[in-house]
């Protein structure tokens, strides 16, 4: 397969590169925010959205996950990436049905999803029928009437797939998932499946829940912060203020990653004088360049070093009081990580013993450890025994249910993992189901759904005819890229629910329709009454979200209304769902949570708290462990890593500076000094002499994948190496570009999440 990736409207020999930054933030962030947001907004409406973004009375942030700060909240509490994230969608810029009659779909399948995503917001619905060029207008009711006889023309409801993205509320969420299981399916895969898929898979087994088990007030009173395959300063760039206070508080900071990052070396605080005026704050003691899937290796090393200075000083490093009420399967792991063997752990680290040595005395002197992670852990092919390792250390150590210690994924979108805890899952448990059915009078389905892997599958394979995805970028976000655009082509009907035009708008079924919906930052008025959502952050807060702007189209609805209508229109105005009611009051919807959801009991009340509320989490609050074992699980793992071939490269997929997940803002990656472009590939200097290149040639990048004896390929053209500092062997380039590089097979054992960080590849000189 060759792909070059639809950039037309990019000129990348335009491309300057130039040093990286040890810093993050500071004036030019500031700088940059502003500029972005009048450009997209406006004054009125930029001083209208930002003055409210993530505070008690405003709305939350559409970017990341990360959580707002319990007492005092900043005039700005927000970052750079957030402030291009409400540019982006309360931009007055609009896809008209006049831009569709000018553009044909084949004409914009030729643009790049930066060029996509900057003509504006969808203002009307849309649909493209068989054999037409153009998407042309349609009436909402006929829309959802077009959807109501596809779904009911299936000769199975799991012939159907129902995607959600991450910016969903909860409100939605929790509907979205009712509807669908009303119809009689679990296919709801989300984009949980392609991040932290492996954090929730590893962490259900060892301590009973899939979340992190930490708050912001926890990391400030840490004494030892490990960050693991986490970017902080572009992907949740909030999150340098906490570690910022938490190093004045005396924490050490070991950054665990194969790419220096600039937010994880110093911090200049846009809204500290001495952030901006004085050198900033080194966030990082410690920089572990560890090479790419070596992060197994080095927990295992670290877990043999920790039991021999336990046999030095017994008593003193394993919290035995700890191991010996809330654990099970210790003897088991500490046999084998006394069997690890060192020079192993070395070679697959690219570490020194030094290094080993140094991170092991850090463990031992601190009293309170939290490790945080991202996908540099979790889109590995061995990333939930990764993680397992990972917890395994805190665990030996007592380091969980205690302040300022325990585990701490760092989630991605900014609701993510409250549609989880809604029920966007294929897998939920029988408990949920029983709650949701006795709550509504229902008979849910209880043979398990598809995830997003095995969806791309289904269509593939025909065996799935209809897709719905309720906001988000399919195509963009998911692997392979060939095969996902041809899965989507091969079904009946497409649907899209979303705010923006992306990728996937040009990638249609036989019938496709765009559905155009609110914001989070727009006004969502039903039945002349304010409407307010919920939002469940990375440390799970729960609190609301109220959008303040006027809406750039009097035809936009919101999810909560499309969900409604559409169930309406497929099951009826008498069915044992209260449908109509939902949609004109969102207080009845969280009432209805309120009973089937744990944790979620007197929503509306407790929501309404200047801080929202916090749902429970056994380990953390109480040392409880909800598992088969009725304790906290140790884990044994073979230890894994990802060798370089000769003559090949392991390389990761990554943002910019400039993206929020498949969102481009722009095209400079600030941080890493490269301006104006996006097809590069990081490569060491000594890789790129050694496999006879020189720095800025331009390359084609090829996939091997190794598959019933024989190597299949997949390959993207016209990238400019850049020398970085990378780990011997190891590379590293933008997503999505080099998605159509990834295999749909390559996958993490357990979880399914697509391997985007670990992908065998060669450089070939382009013509």
């Amino acid at each position: 397969m060759t792909r070059t990736g639809p950039t037309s409207d990019i000129d990348e020999s335009a491309l300057a590169v130039t040093s990286p930054k040890n810093k993050a933030a500071g004036l030019t962030a500031v700088a940059v925010s502003m500029r972005r947001s009048l450009e997209q907004m406006g004054l009125l409406r930029t001083s209208r959205s930002l003055a409210r973004l993530n505070h008690h009375d405003g709305f939350d942030c559409p970017g990341c996950a990360w959580p707002e700060p319990l007492g005092h909240r900043r005039p700005a509490e927000f970052c750079e990436n957030g402030a291009k994230a409400v540019a982006e969608e309360a931009t007055l810029r609009t896809v008209t049905p006049e831009f569709f009659a000018e553009h044909s779909v084949a004409e914009l399948a030729t643009k790049s999803g930066f060029w996509l995503g900057q003509q504006g917001r969808l203002t009307h619905p849309m649909v493209l029928t068989p054999n037409a060029t153009h998407y042309q207008p349609i009436s909402w009711r006929d829309a959802y009437r077009l959807i109501a006889d596809g779904l009911r023309a299936l000769s199975s409801p799991d012939e159907a797939i129902f995607y959600t993205s991450g910016r969903t509320s909860n409100e939605t969420a929790f509907l979205y998932q009712l509807l669908v299981r009303s119809f009689g399916t679990n296919n709801l895969p989300d984009c949980s499946n392609m991040c932290h898929e492996s954090s929730g898979t590893a962490l259900t087994a060892a301590i009973g829940i899939g979340k992190g088990s930490v708050s912001i007030d926890d990391l400030t009173k840490a004494d030892l912060i490990l960050i693991a395959g986490q970017n902080p300063g572009t992907n949740h760039p909030r999150m340098l203020s906490t570690l910022e206070t938490a190093k004045r508080n005396g924490a050490k900071i070991i950054a665990i990653n194969p790419l220096p990052e600039a937010g994880l070396k110093g911090f200049k605080d846009p809204q500290r004088l001495s952030g901006l005026l004085r050198g900033g704050t080194e966030i990082a003691d410690e920089f572990l360049q560890i090479r790419i899937g070596g992060d197994m290796a080095l927990f295992q090393g670290l877990g043999r070093l920790l039991f021999e200075a336990e046999d030095r000083a017994p008593g003193t490093v394993v919290d035995r009081a700890f191991v010996d009420a809330h654990c099970a399967g210790f003897a088991e792991y500490e046999a084998h990580m006394r069997a690890v063997d060192l020079d192993a752990v070395l070679e697959a680290t690219g570490l020194t013993r030094t290094q080993l040595d140094e991170t092991a005395a850090a463990l031992i002197a601190s009293e309170r450890t939290i490790t945080c992670w991202a996908m540099g852990l979790t889109q590995q092919r061995h990333a939930v025994a990764t993680i397992e390792e990972a917890t395994n250390l805190l665990l030996l150590r007592g380091m969980m249910g205690k302040p300022g210690a325990g585990v701490c994924p760092v989630r991605g979108h900014s609701n993510v993992q409250g549609d989880r805890t809604m029920g966007i899952f294929e897998r939920m448990p029988d408990s949920f189901l029983d709650a949701l059915d006795a709550e509504f009078a229902m008979s849910s389905p209880r043979e398990h759904g598809l995830d997003t892997v095995d969806s791309i599958r289904a269509m593939r394979d025909g065996t799935a005819k209809i897709f719905m995805a309720m906001g988000g970028n399919f195509v963009s976000a998911t692997p392979d890229t060939d095969v996902t655009e041809a899965a989507l082509r091969n079904c009946a009907l497409t649907v899209q629910v979303s705010t923006k035009l992306n990728r996937s708008h040009v990638v249609p079924g036989e019938v496709a329709l765009i559905l155009p919906t609110l914001g989070r930052s727009d006004l969502d008025l039903q039945d002349g009454t304010k409407q307010h959502v919920s939002v469940e952050d990375s440390m799970s807060m729960v609190h609301l979200s109220t959008g303040r702007l006027a809406p750039v189209s009097s035809d936009l609805r919101s999810e909560v209304a499309i969900v409604c209508q559409l169930a309406t229109e497929l099951f009826g105005p008498d069915h044992q769902v209260r449908w109509s009611e939902f949609e004109k009051d969102y207080d009845l919807i969280r009432d209805a949570i309120s009973r089937v959801i744990p944790g979620c009991s007197d929503y509306n009340t407790r929501v309404r708290e200047r801080n929202g509320f916090q749902l429970p989490h056994p380990p953390r609050d109480s040392r409880e462990f909800v598992t088969a074992t009725g304790k906290a699980n140790f884990a044994v793992n073979e230890l894994a890593w990802v060798p370089t071939p000769p003559g090949r490269l392991v390389l990761q997929t990554m943002r910019s500076h400039d993206q929020y997940n498949t969102t481009i803002y722009g095209l400079d990656d600030r941080y890493r000094g490269v301006k104006n472009g996006r097809q590069v590939v990081f490569v060491n200097a000594a890789d790129i002499a050694e496999l006879g290149f020189s720095d800025g040639d331009l390359v084609n990048i090829v996939s091997e994948w190794p598959t019933e004896g024989r190597v299949e390929e997949r390959r993207v053209d016209g990238f400019r190496i850049v020398a970085y500092s990378t780990p011997r062997g190891n590379a590293a380039a933008y997503y999505p570009e080099t998605n159509p590089l990834i295999p749909l097979d390559h996958v993490a054992d357990k979880s399914n999440t697509p391997v985007s960080k670990a992908i065998t590849v060669r450089l070939e000189r382009a013509d």
